[in-house]
């Protein structure tokens, strides 16, 4: 039932005569047998989104922000948000739906709104490894993407999208309960490749950059976010436990050591398009996401330092090119 709602036939029609259409066409067993597996936590997810009432989404904008709106009476409200209560903690976002705020974790929005302009998504066929819920997934779609697929072995956040893509059923963004190296060797099916909050988590991540550039068709784009530090083009940091409380975090390399990693994994015009400092109002607990976060992950008396005492989060966007 959970991968019905996923719509894989129209997939498989929208990849046909691709690159891609023979993995789609293995994606229904491979979906199973990742189903036979599960989480122990899954069925209660899948039934906060069968709880979801019907609506019918007259207002759909992706472009400027994540809000779904339409006929809508107080009563049905309540059951929405109570639906929607039950897939917390919500990270990425936020999203408004039907009138109902669903305030995360993180302030997506604003990292869209410094990366879009750099971006031309239009028409384009994207790969979103790590696509957490699916925030980016919409707003790509918004930006005139013609196709999203998205990976993400977490199967609460594909519930969350499951949560939004009830009322968007027709739209052309599919969360995958994969991981990056569940996909094939060399797919080469993708115009455009997201990796966003995903290299400080992989043990080696040049691998991670080969990759993402094997999933892209031949001149197409990296769009690579990811932890920084402030050094030359040898200047790598590598934690010696934790990072702001996060266990698997592994190198966190300068701007310049970034583009030099991009450049040796074959790709070229690298180009740094963003550095910013995450703020305590990006990343925040809420009502949606009750457990620690960044204010709690800083040193208390010094904001530019982690509670391990080392420098605070910064995030840096890159854009390559596969030759």
């Amino acid at each position: 039932m959970i991968f019905s709602r996923l719509d894989l036939d129209a997939l498989q029609q929208q990849l046909a005569g691709t690159p891609l259409q023979d993995w789609a066409a293995g994606l229904p067993a491979l979906l199973d047998a990742k189903l036979a597996v599960g989480h122990g936590d899954l069925e209660r997810w899948f039934a906060a989104v069968e709880k979801l009432p019907e609506l019918t989404a007259e207002i759909a904008e992706l472009r400027t922000a994540l809000r779904l709106d339409g006929i809508c009476d107080e009563t049905t409200r309540a059951a929405l948000k109570s639906a929607l209560q039950g897939l917390i903690p919500w990270r990425k976002g936020p999203f408004d739906l039907f009138g109902v705020h669903v305030d995360t974790e993180w302030r997506s929005d604003w990292k869209w709104e410094r990366v879009a302009p750099h971006l031309d998504l239009a028409g384009k066929r994207i790969l979103d490894v790590g696509c957490g819920n699916g925030y980016y997934m919409w707003r790509m779609l918004g930006a005139g993407a013609r196709a999203v697929v998205g990976v993400d072995p977490n199967w609460l956040f594909l519930n969350q999208f499951l949560a939004v893509k009830n009322y968007l059923p027709d739209s052309p963004a599919w969360h995958l309960p994969l991981a990056l190296e569940e996909l094939p060797a060399r797919l080469e099916g993708f115009d455009t490749v997201f990796s966003m909050g995903v290299l400080y988590h992989r043990r080696s991540p040049i691998d991670h950059l080969l990759e993402l550039k094997d999933c892209l068709l031949k001149g197409g784009e990296l769009v690579l976010e990811t932890l920084v530090v402030e050094g030359d083009a040898q200047q790598v940091l590598v934690p010696e436990d934790r990072y702001a409380q996060m266990r698997n975090v592994w190198f966190l390399p300068s701007v310049p050591a970034l583009e030099l990693w991009l450049r040796r994994a074959g790709f070229i015009d690298v180009q740094c398009v963003d550095v910013s400092i995450t703020s305590l109002e990006e990343q925040r607990a809420t009502d949606w996401m009750r457990f620690q976060s960044l204010p709690d992950f800083l040193d208390p008396a010094d904001h530019g330092r982690t509670i391990e005492g080392l420098p605070a989060p910064t995030r840096a966007v890159l854009v390559a090119r596969k030759p």
